[in-house]
């Protein structure tokens, strides 16, 4: 009798199963997880031969990954780090990034990424609450390392140049980055060390074995979460390799997928999306991510994509947008793209129709988080038109609705989107009080967002935490913002909110109480941009005589959305 049941009950609980691609299995073997070394070494061996990222025309295959990985583990432990010691990345998708990020990870660290876009302030708050030993930079965001010097307590800070580990073409990327773009402001760091020379140090000889287990961590991934205070989600290995298993048998398991895969990874690598999603998902597929390293010049980008042959895309709806209405998008080949999936934002359906229009394949809409890292649902590849939910729960994944009281609600109602697998992290780093405000105590993690379970399974996102602001992909966190703001002499109360903007989805605005009259709004966005990155800082300032606040004295933000 309980051998019939279990399935059905498995059925009921998770009614997404029944309309599983054929082939997906309802759970991960755990037995097929290992760590992320695990997951480097079998594929460096099993597609030495192979393209692993191509760069600016130029390509590392995994044997050079292997070489060049190996190297900087060696360097690292020569340094004197240890198996947890964090190692922080601050660079674009270039080819330093994996080779970094794999060397640590060998060598027993901890990855911890980190937006090149940040203030000196931003950056400052990262490194020392991660407690980073090491820092490895691109050099066009040196200057900001050099700033915030004074104040961190880094052992090493190794700069990378653009065109590194591309030989001789590496020269004339890096010049053109110097001298032509003059992308890479002066900067002074004593005592700091070229990528390049720690590379050449480190081949000398293998680097030691390190025992890296399920358990042990493999990234702190910053986010805001929902309360606005940034904080490191503790990613272990079996989390996001569990991830990458996951997303692996959903997008292969009608076979092994199509031949040859290129992913198109213009999504940072630093953000979880791109780090889980494309270079992680394409080592374990022995596929090549092409990596583009400023996704912002869509000239380039399209320029880039009409020389090259890929299969795989991903992207936020953003940046769909902006290729899609590109003069030049017809003309690049898309005749061997087998999907392309969106996530970081909600994709529009203007946009999802337009795109298929021009590649004859719809998006693959999903949804994720820093915290789940990041992959929860995802729609199936045999999709055929843009649906506008974010699809199934991966394998292993449990997902439920529940109200404030922590109350399951039936299908079709809205509450809060809450989470159970092993891709969800143990919580936050050193924030044993933020990790008890999200987890349930039956194991589930709270996202914060609104949405409701169809009957067939899927999800849809109603509304997403109350307060964030989601600009082209990106977290703000008003708290943050307003923190910012209040520091300057003539603002006397401050509050931050989203406003819908045509081409980043949202644009931070700030309703602004002036403390002195002559306060202007290029003054309250000029001293934010000096703190914040671009991104956060307010396009818009409203000043007002006074904030909406509630009889205890918070500010009511969500009148101000609604025009209050």
């Amino acid at each position: 009798m309980n051998e019939v049941s279990a399935p059905v009950a498995a059925m009921q609980d998770r009614p997404w199963l029944q309309h599983y691609p054929p082939g997906v299995p309802a759970d991960i073997d755990p037995a097929q997880v290992g760590t992320l070394v695990d997951l480097f070494r079998s594929s460096v061996a099993a597609y030495a031969s192979r393209p692993a990222y191509e760069s600016f025309g130029a390509r590392l295959t995994y044997a050079d990954l292997k070489r060049e990985a190996e190297a900087f583990a060696s360097w690292l432990q020569g340094a004197g780090m240890k198996k947890g010691d964090r190692v922080a990345i601050m660079m674009p998708n270039v080819l330093a990034f994996p080779v970094a990020m794999f060397g640590a990870l060998i060598a027993g660290c901890t990855v911890v990424n980190v937006n090149p876009l940040y203030t000196p302030r931003e950056l400052e708050h990262q490194l020392n609450d991660s407690g980073a030993r090491v820092l490895v930079a691109l050099e066009n965001f040196a200057v900001t390392v050099q700033h915030a010097l004074p104040r961190l307590n880094l052992d090493r800070v190794l700069v990378a140049a653009p065109g590194d580990l591309m030989g001789f073409k590496g020269f004339i990327v890096t010049a053109v980055s110097r001298y032509v773009k003059k992308a890479v402001p002066a900067w002074d760091i004593p005592g700091a060390i070229r990528f390049t020379e720690a590379l050449s140090q480190g081949r000398g000889k293998s680097p030691a074995s390190v025992t890296v287990s399920g358990d042990d961590l493999a990234f702190l991934q910053y986010t805001g979460g929902t309360t606005g205070v940034s904080k490191g989600a503790m990613l272990t290995h079996a989390n996001v390799a569990s991830n990458v298993l996951q997303a692996y048998l959903w997008f292969n398991a009608g076979g092994e997928g199509e031949a040859d895969p290129v992913m198109v990874t213009a999504l940072p690598l630093y953000h979880i999306f791109a780090l889980t999603a494309c270079c992680l998902f394409m080592l374990k597929s022995g596929g090549c991510s092409l990596l583009i390293a400023n996704p912002r010049d869509i000239d380039g980008f399209v320029k880039t994509l009409k020389g090259a042959r890929f299969t795989r895309m991903s992207g936020v709806n953003t940046l769909y947008n902006a290729l899609a209405h590109h003069p030049q998008i017809r003309s690049v080949d898309f005749s061997h793209l087998a999907f392309s999936v969106a996530g970081g934002m909600a994709t529009q359906a203007p946009v999802a129709k337009l795109w298929k229009e021009i590649t004859g394949k719809p998006i693959l809409e999903g949804y994720g988080l820093s915290e789940t890292s990041p992959v929860v649902t995802t729609n199936p590849p045999t999709l055929e038109e843009f649906s506008g939910t974010i699809g199934y729960p991966m394998p292993s994944t449990w997902v439920v609705i529940r109200d404030a009281a922590n109350n399951d609600l039936p299908t079709g109602e809205p509450g809060e989107l809450c989470v159970k697998g092993p891709q969800v992290m143990p919580g936050y780093w050193n924030r044993p009080d933020e990790t008890a405000r999200v987890m349930t105590p039956d194991g589930y993690f709270r996202t914060g967002d609104v949405a409701v379970m169809q009957p067939d399974g899927q999800f849809r996102i109603v509304d997403r935490a109350k307060d964030m602001i989601l600009v082209s992909g990106f977290n703000v966190y008003p708290n943050e913002v307003e923190e910012v703001l209040a520091g300057h002499p003539g603002v006397l109360e401050a509050a931050v909110v989203g406003a819908p903007d045509d081409n980043s989805g949202e644009r931070v605005v700030a309703y602004v109480v002036k403390r002195e009259e002559s306060l202007t709004e290029e003054d309250v966005r000029a001293f934010a941009k000096e703190r914040l990155a671009a991104y956060k800082a307010p396009k818009q300032v409203i000043f007002r005589a006074e904030l909406p606040k509630t009889n205890v004295g918070k500010v009511l933000r969500r009148a101000l959305r609604d025009g209050g």
